[in-house]
């Protein structure tokens, strides 16, 4: 896994055989191939049937790490969410302008289409893994293989579901073409997932000896969100006895994840760069050579991998472009103090994507200010001038001067979506590959899926909507006091809207958490009231005028299935 990915390629072989004669024309033009490969003959070994899965990882990363730098993925990582917002030189790509946003955007139909290709790789794995001729060195080799199959295919309608809502559940290869799904409910399409992993949940390994492959946990972290998920969409169904099962299930499989004995959080210093004295832990956290459970990092549950000697030889995309596309533009938007491409501007960054001021200051105002993950070596606010005309050569510059360093108010509204903090996360003060050509556009570490803070921040969820607020208050807690937080939350600021609950998650998860999925697995008005308060551009508040909770079915998909009607979700009914 590590050192190269595969991309699986079957190609259909035609062999013309020489004709030593025929009986009429149509003999002739008639084809025989002599080999013809199907998914019944084109498997041979055990090896083929887990390049499939390797295909899954491969595409996993590739999603999860963008290195097209494709806007649909920038979507999908947070764009047009309370969070992130787009820069004034990339105001074209907008998310935010909901005249230009229906169900025949290209990005819906790019999301839904993506988690169905791997649905369909998984439903191949699955049924090459039960050919006759297929020999497996052992049994557990075999259930492994199926376990992570149905993982891959729970992990996608999961995914799905918290987008889309309903969809069809697709658990058999096709042959044939087909124009006749039908949706299942939200609540069906969920089930369906909980199901899948509660059947292979004891078949993955607890842990592996190298990084990348799911393990165990990864599963139980994934039927804690489930249950949540259903618990929520049952609720507002009015199934409120049903509900109240699923987020204790919630509970009860976060519970497996955190207090399993496998995993903890990271409380002290640790790893490549632990020595250093300008680092913290959490700090520790994003270093190279620190992310994988078998670094020593026992907060990590799954991880995708990244490697130099990998992307150097054959792997191009092994990569994590995250200064490129997250890092702010300073040269633009501050040219007069500040400019570059190097260490000291948080790399080669284009800002494809800005964090809204909701996630650069917000979240930290008042008390909640005095946190680990606000101080400048994970949050960079402190930059020196570097050009030398500028008062503030080597001076930090005052963000009001970033901000506002020009008498016209759209110039610094420009200017301002240019220039903001640099997380850790996505910048480095130490980058690979500078003497072999490599620019400060890449990171060559490893990226977390699943890291035990979300799985805490899950629970805390579940106990809230269970009723137990001091519970999720505690949780959280467990987050802030590793932050070394001043401030300590209670059951009085477990709001019944969750803003501390998505407050937290901004403040832990931020360039980690797939966002939309969070907001619209909520229900309710929470993604629109957030985005309405929270966008950086005024056209969200202008156009964003009907509530939706849901994505919409892309509108191919729909005239496509033809001998089927598909419901539109509600909001996006044309």
């Amino acid at each position: 896994m590590k050192k190269s990915i595969y991309q699986l390629k079957w190609a259909l072989l035609l062999s013309l055989a020489t004709v030593q004669g025929c009986k009429s024309d149509s003999e002739f033009l008639q084809e025989r191939p002599a080999t013809f490969y199907t998914v019944d003959n084109a498997f041979t070994t055990s090896s083929q049937v887990d390049q499939v899965l390797v295909s899954i990882y491969s595409q996993l990363r590739d999603l999860w790490a963008n290195p097209a730098e494709e806007g649909w993925i920038i979507v999908l990582r947070g764009n047009g969410t309370d969070m992130f917002d787009i820069p004034s030189i990339r105001k074209s790509s907008s998310f935010n302008n909901y005249g230009n946003i229906n169900a025949e955007n290209g990005t819906f139909y790019n999301v839904y289409s993506t988690w169905y290709q791997m649905i369909s790789k998984a439903n191949m794995a699955l049924y090459a893994a039960e050919l006759p001729n297929i020999t497996w060195a052992t049994p557990a080799d075999k259930s492994y293989t199926i376990a992570q199959a149905r993982f891959f295919r729970a992990f996608a309608y999961r995914n799905l579901g918290e987008l889309f809502g309903g969809v069809p559940l697709v658990t058999e290869i096709s042959k044939a073409p087909r124009y006749d799904f039908k949706r299942a409910t939200r609540a069906e399409t969920y089930q369906f997932a909980i199901d899948e992993l509660l059947a292979i949940e004891n078949d993955l390994p607890v842990t592996t000896t190298r990084g990348g492959r799911v393990v165990q946990g990864a599963a139980q972290h994934n039927l804690a969100e489930l249950y949540l998920a259903l618990g929520t969409q049952l609720k507002a169904d009015g199934k409120t006895a049903e509900a109240q099962t699923a987020f204790t299930n919630a509970i009860t499989y976060a519970s497996k994840v955190i207090d399993g004995g496998t995993y903890n959080l990271m409380n002290a210093r640790y790893g490549s760069r632990r020595t250093e004295a300008q680092g913290n832990v959490y700090w520790d956290l994003f270093q190279e050579n620190n992310v994988n459970y078998q670094d020593g990092n026992k907060e990590c549950v799954w991880a995708i991998q990244i490697d130099y000697a990998a992307y150097r030889a054959e792997d191009g995309k092994s990569k994590l472009p995250y200064s490129r596309i997250y890092s702010p533009v300073f040269r633009d938007g501050a040219k007069d103090h500040l400019t570059g491409t190097n260490v000291d501007v948080g790399g080669r960054g284009i800002s494809l994507m800005m964090p809204t001021m909701y996630t650069r200051d917000d979240i930290y105002a008042g008390v909640w200010a005095n946190d680990m993950r606000n101080t400048d070596i994970v949050f960079r606010r402190i930059f020196n001038g570097n050009v030398a005309t500028s008062p503030y050569f080597n001076k930090p510059i005052p963000w009001t001067v970033l901000y506002n360093g020009s008498a016209d108010a759209t110039t610094n509204t420009n200017n301002r979506s240019l220039c903001y903090p640099v997380s850790c996360k996505i910048a480095t003060d130490k980058y690979t590959g500078l003497a072999d050509g490599e620019n400060m556009s890449n990171l060559f570490r490893d990226d977390y899926f699943i890291r035990l803070s979300e799985t805490i921040l899950l629970r805390a969820e579940a106990k809230q909507r269970a009723g137990n607020k001091h519970g999720a208050a505690d949780d959280i807690n467990l987050l802030r006091t590793r932050a070394q937080c001043t401030y300590q939350v209670t059951a009085a600021d477990v709001d019944d809207n969750f803003n501390l609950i998505l407050d937290e998650r901004a403040r832990e998860l931020v360039y980690e958490e797939c966002r939309w999925n969070t907001l619209l697995r909520m229900g309710g008005t929470v993604a629109v009231d957030r985005i309405r308060k929270y966008a950086y551009w005024p056209e969200a508040q202008a156009t964003l005028t009907f509530n939706y909770n849901l994505w919409p079915i892309p509108q191919i998909i729909i005239d496509t299935n033809k001998d089927e009607p598909l419901d539109q979700n509600d909001g996006w009914k044309r």
